[in-house]
């Protein structure tokens, strides 16, 4: 009776989730279906953004998306992977446990604050080196591998403490050094941990708001890296409480489906190489 009980409510569970994500899709959909009409699949690709003209384009924003999160995930990921590796294995006991909850702490710190850091210290520092002022992608990647790194750190560290002493014993008994312990036998057994800290991060990265706003410019045109441009999170962030007819609110429903989908793709496809690697190790 019990286990009845138990499977149908795990059951429930996922069919609620399930149709919590189909409902969000939904609504995103009927909502972008003007901009859709009016604009096809060009909107994609068109950099044009002319709120007074009607003239809507999402190329801008998508492209600032997919670069600041690239950008983010090339700079956090060695970087987790290293402290990683540090707290797990050659941090001094004494300040480990301290070094720990710091890293938790800054997981735990509101993505304002972090745009706020970045808007008076990332941002002047990049415009010095530039000759800009330093709003652009570049400041917002570099501030969302800092709002990532702890995390992904954190889920790293985790992941090696689970790894059985008897397989680090055993190498060190063959004569392995603690880099040849960490990289043949470490690794391989948490990698697939790893690499699901590392989908999680980027899921994060790929939506986050509030920081981004902060450091990106809030133009719709990309010139370079260290130019303000904006991605789709800041122009929903921007401009939704401002739009003023129904092909702009639209348009800006028509991003949000499009990051809707660059997320679930991403992450699946991210999980499928993942499983496909698993199955064949």
């Amino acid at each position: 009776m019990f286990e009845s009980i138990f499977k149908n409510t795990t059951k429930f569970s996922a069919f609620v989730c399930f149709m919590v994500l189909l409902g969000i899709g939904i609504v995103l959909f009927i909502n972008a279906l003007p901009a859709i009409k009016a604009f096809g699949l060009g909107f994609i690709i068109d950099t044009s953004w002319i709120p007074n003209k009607e003239i809507f384009g999402g190329g801008s924003a998508i492209v600032g998306t997919l670069l600041g999160t690239f950008i983010a995930m090339l700079l956090a990921t060695p970087l987790a992977l290293g402290a990683g590796i540090f707290l797990d294995q050659s941090c001094p006991k004494k300040i480990k446990q301290i070094l720990g909850s710091c890293i938790e702490l800054l997981a735990a710190i509101p993505s304002i604050i972090y745009g706020m850091l970045g808007l008076f210290y990332v941002v002047p520092i990049i415009g010095y080196f530039s000759g800009g002022i330093g709003l652009g992608v570049l400041s917002a990647g570099i501030v969302l591998s800092i709002m990532i790194l702890p995390f992904m750190c954190a889920i790293t560290r985790d992941c090696m403490a689970q790894t059985p002493d008897i397989l680090k014993e055993s190498a060190y008994a063959l004569g392995a050094t603690k880099w040849e312990v960490i990289k043949d036998v470490i690794i391989p057994y948490v990698k697939v941990g790893v690499i699901g800290g590392v989908i999680l991060a980027l899921g994060r990265a790929l939506g986050e708001t509030m920081a981004v706003t902060f450091v990106i410019g809030n133009s719709h045109k990309i010139s370079s890296l260290v130019s303000p441009a904006t991605n789709i999170p800041a122009t929903l962030a921007n401009e939704f409480a401002e739009a003023d007819g129904i092909l702009h609110q639209s348009s800006l429903f028509y991003l949000g489906l499009i990051l809707f989908a660059i997320s679930f793709l991403v992450i699946y496809l991210s999980k499928a190489i993942l499983l496909k690697r698993i199955q064949n190790a």
